[in-house]
């Protein structure tokens, strides 16, 4: 099965997060011909696939998810969403970029690999959820969790997130900020509007601790990363009628930070702020990810030639973006690259995929993998 069939047969199971629709039994099917190891894990209402060849270092693993966002309202997409059609080149379809395209480069990538280089040195692996595009609980959080406690390891992880901005291959994510979320509640005092000196009203504190979250930057960044932005996100407070303050405000909050701060120290600085301003508050704190980096050794050099020799671009290293299963994987001393299509049309109606850029995209990965396992 070619990549193209292969990402049309992926996308034609409906695998809204965190269904899996049986993509990875397929999937997993393609490996055990290949010679794979296959291991369903399944954590709650999430089918995750462990996949390895060899138990030898270095080991290389390609990751990445089989869930996808819903479509959205149907009357908007020119095709059905999951129908997987293909038109003037490119593939239509819900998770045509993110990420079934990428999936089907994977496990064709590393058929072909394996059928070539039967007796390469080290493992080849792959690590598969359909938990990405939701919780993200029982995925690859709780795969890894689960390999660490067998003592199983790799070196090198490739993501098959889509990273391209404009061309395939432009941009290669080496790392992702940290983030963090804030959801509070500030206590006031009801009154009537009427009467401002007998309330305390709750949006005045908010606004006071906007203020001085944002009358500085949080920090200016550094060579690998922008700068941590601060964003409100959600807030609500109303006393039901137009004339009485509120005595209660409900918000929340979100960090994208840096390797600058750790999640403790952004969570001090955040409540200083409030003890400061003498607001009446409760706070919870959610880290949906830590910040990691991968910096330039054999898995970036690997990946930034397979590009450069495939497309003639020379990819920007970038920490853009929002979060990934790659923050799962990172803290395990693992060096994690993310390297997928265009991300344009990604959780948008009507998202595609180049067909050619699929076809490309199997040699970058067939290439990275012979660049660490055979040339290396």
């Amino acid at each position: 099965m070619d990549t193209l069939s292969l990402a049309r047969e992926l996308i034609r199971r409906p695998s809204v997060s965190p269904t899996d629709s049986g993509c990875q039994q397929l999937i997993a099917g393609l490996l055990d011909q290949a010679g794979f190891k296959t291991e369903p894990l399944r954590f709650g209402d999430v089918d995750n696939l462990w996949a390895r060849r060899g138990r030898a270092a270095p080991a290389l693993v390609f990751a990445g998810h089989t869930d996808v966002v819903p479509p959205g309202p149907l009357e908007q997409w020119r095709v059905d969403p999951f129908a997987a059609t293909v038109e003037n080149g490119v593939l239509v379809g819900r998770g045509a970029a993110d990420m079934k395209g990428s999936l089907a480069a994977m496990i064709n990538a590393c058929r072909r690999f394996v059928d070539r280089y039967p007796d390469h040195k080290g493992s080849l692996g792959v690590l598969i959820t359909s938990d990405e595009e939701g919780a993200a609980d029982d995925g690859t959080l709780k795969v890894m969790e689960t390999l660490a406690q067998r003592g199983e390891t790799f070196q090198y992880c490739v993501v098959g997130e889509p990273s391209s901005a404009l061309k395939l291959g432009d941009t290669v994510r080496v790392g992702r900020r940290g983030s963090l979320s804030g959801i509070m509640t500030i206590r006031g005092v009801q009154g009537h509007v009427a009467y401002p000196l007998e309330a305390d009203n709750p949006m005045h504190a908010l606004a006071k601790f906007v203020a001085a979250m944002t009358r500085e930057p949080v920090d200016s960044g550094n060579e690998f990363f922008p700068p941590t932005t601060f964003q409100m996100v959600n807030v609500h407070s109303d006393a039901g009628a137009p004339n009485v303050v509120p005595g209660e405000l409900k918000c929340r909050f979100n960090f994208r930070y840096s390797n600058v701060w750790t999640h403790t120290e952004l969570q001090a600085r955040v409540e200083s702020v409030l003890k400061d301003l003498h607001i009446d508050y409760e706070l919870r704190w959610k880290v949906a990810g830590l910040p990691f980096l991968t910096k330039r050794g054999p898995l970036t050099t690997a990946t930034q030639r397979a590009v450069l020799e495939e497309t003639g671009l020379n990819p920007e290293l970038s920490t853009s973006g929002g979060t990934s299963d790659g923050r799962f994987i990172a803290p395990y001393g693992i060096d994690v690259v993310e390297l997928g299509p265009i991300n344009e049309s990604i959780h948008k109606v009507n998202e595609v995929v180049s067909v050619a850029d699929l076809e490309r995209l199997e040699r970058i990965y067939f290439r990275i993998a012979e660049l660490l396992l055979v040339s290396g």
